[in-house]
């Protein structure tokens, strides 16, 4: 049997760069919601300083910088077709502004990826926020995170996509 062709590494340094982008963006998005801050500031503040970087003790890694920018602002102007996705796909008893701002922030991030960034597949996407949700949370939240964004993927008609093999 042959040995299979070794991964290219650039691949796997660009996979990594995009889930720092993803937590950094997810965190972003919190300080804005809880901490009222502008989209300006936070985006300056998040570029130089969490983003690769170690801050109190917590090392960041190298993140796509360009792709935290295009999920943050995608994030607030797309936010009126964002919020009422993840309110339909969240059940009746708990609407969105019943969970907390981590959960809100991540849930953003990730329906945003799968409404307007058709160019990554959907299961990518939920794995992702998933991931990121297992590093805030130790309960239930990454199992709720994963079954809202696999309803939105199903709404939005991408439940089906294909992944994209090397």
């Amino acid at each position: 049997m042959a040995d299979p062709k070794p991964r290219d590494p650039s691949v796997s340094r660009t996979a990594n760069q995009r889930g720092a982008a993803r937590l950094a963006a997810v965190q972003a998005l919190y300080q804005m919601d809880v901490g009222r801050q502008s989209l300006e500031d936070t985006l300056s503040q998040f570029g130089t300083i969490h983003v690769g970087r170690e801050i109190e003790g917590e090392e960041y890694l190298p993140a796509d910088a360009d792709f935290f920018r295009q999920i943050v602002t995608g994030v607030i102007k797309g936010q009126l077709q964002i919020d009422p996705a993840v309110d339909q796909a969240l059940v009746d008893t708990w609407p969105m502004g019943r969970i907390d701002a981590t959960l809100r922030a991540i849930l953003r991030a990730a329906v945003f990826e799968l409404l307007k960034r058709k160019d990554i597949p959907s299961r990518v996407v939920i794995t992702e926020y998933v991931d990121v949700a297992k590093a805030f949370y130790e309960d239930e939240a990454p199992k709720m995170v994963n079954a809202v964004l696999d309803q939105v993927a199903k709404t939005a008609g991408r439940d089906n996509d294909p992944v994209k093999t090397r």
